[in-house]
């Protein structure tokens, strides 16, 4: 049987905010230990790639281009601005105020938006 992945951290500085950053903009929410559970794919889908060589979580989400408006504003950047790679999925990558890169997916209902 295949292993599931059972555990991810994001991690920044105590003072970046990352707490409010993620419950305002995707409502994940902490305990006081700083735990959090979110809601996943039933299996989540994954890449082995040389190139970028660093890690990102992809979001799903209604519409990136909104989505990566409220980073901005809750104090993350936006890597690069919503595209599409036809055929197959529309994204938008983006750091949060700890500098951590992610990404965003929109979705179409339960599945990425194939463009």
């Amino acid at each position: 049987m295949a292993r599931p992945i059972v555990f991810f951290d994001i991690a920044g500085p105590a003072d970046t905010g990352l707490r409010e950053f993620y419950a305002s903009l995707f409502e994940w929410t902490a305990d006081a230990g700083g735990r959090i559970a979110v809601p996943a794919a039933a299996t989540l889908s994954g890449a082995f790639r040389a190139d970028p060589a660093e890690k990102r979580l992809y979001i799903g989400v209604d519409d990136v281009t909104a989505t990566l408006n409220a980073i901005v504003a809750a104090g993350g950047k936006v890597h690069v601005p919503r595209f599409e790679v036809p055929g197959v999925v529309v994204l938008g990558l983006f750091a949060d105020p700890a500098g951590n890169p992610m990404g965003l997916v929109e979705m179409d209902g339960d599945a990425p938006k194939i463009p």
